[in-house]
């Protein structure tokens, strides 16, 4: 992503001649927002390709808490840092427009999509008065210009289940979402037993869910095959 110009063609290569199944980027490109001009192009050609976008957060210790200081202290660059840089890099792709430009794009967003659906009820309601708190800049046209609530274009990100083993994020993140944008994932191995706890842990609460066995497969396999074109055996 650094060398913008290539972008496309990597992407291209990557699918066409090497079978890939679609293409992983940070939430920001040293800094920059993924919507920046230079990266847009990579958007549409995943469109046609009609092939997921893995969005993973990227932050480190030197994006500090408090402006006063030089970095972020305990990890909270990490556990809370992550969620936000995922949620902010959602809210730039809709409101700059990527959605509306693209609307068969597929992005899968890590980690249940960030904080989005805890906060439903800013993302909903809170959205809908954009502008309301501005005084400088005319945010309501940014509402009319999308066509649509903010909300609902939230929803048109899939999102995967590595929340940690938290069946409370899991059943907030498949009510936002629904059943047919959430896949599985695990974050093995980054778990205190290096690999098969977050595995053990998210299949319990999956399947301890009160799921319709249709959307239980649909979690587990069914979305992954329908998203990568995979081969259903």
């Amino acid at each position: 992503m650094n060398a913008s110009e290539g972008i496309v063609t990597e992407a291209h290569r990557a699918i066409n001649d090497l079978g890939a199944c679609g293409v992983q980027v940070f939430t920001n490109v040293n800094g920059q927002p993924l919507t920046a001009p230079e990266f847009r192009p990579l958007f549409g050609a995943m469109a046609e390709h009609d092939l997921p976008i893995w969005v993973h957060p990227a932050r480190g210790a030197s994006f500090t808490d408090y402006l006063t200081e030089t970095s972020s202290k305990y990890e909270i660059w990490w556990t809370f840092g992550w969620p936000y840089e995922t949620s902010a890099a959602m809210a730039r792709i809709v409101f700059e427009g990527l959605l509306n430009d693209y609307p068969s794009l597929k992005i899968i967003t890590h980690h249940m999509g960030g904080m989005v659906p805890y906060f439903e009820g800013r993302v909903g309601p809170g959205w809908d008065q954009l502008g309301s708190r501005t005084s400088d800049e005319n945010l309501g046209a940014v509402l009319e210009r999308l066509k649509t609530r903010p909300i609902d274009l939230f929803r048109m990100f899939y999102a995967d289940t590595a929340v940690f083993g938290s069946r409370a994020a899991t059943i907030c993140g498949i009510s936002f979402f629904g059943a047919d944008h959430v896949v599985f994932a695990s974050d093995s191995p980054f778990d205190p037993e290096k690999g098969p706890m977050y595995i053990r842990e998210t299949i319990k609460i999956i399947d301890e869910l009160e799921l319709s066995e249709t959307d239980r497969d649909k979690i587990y396999r069914a979305n992954a095959v329908r998203l990568l074109k995979l081969k259903d055996r």
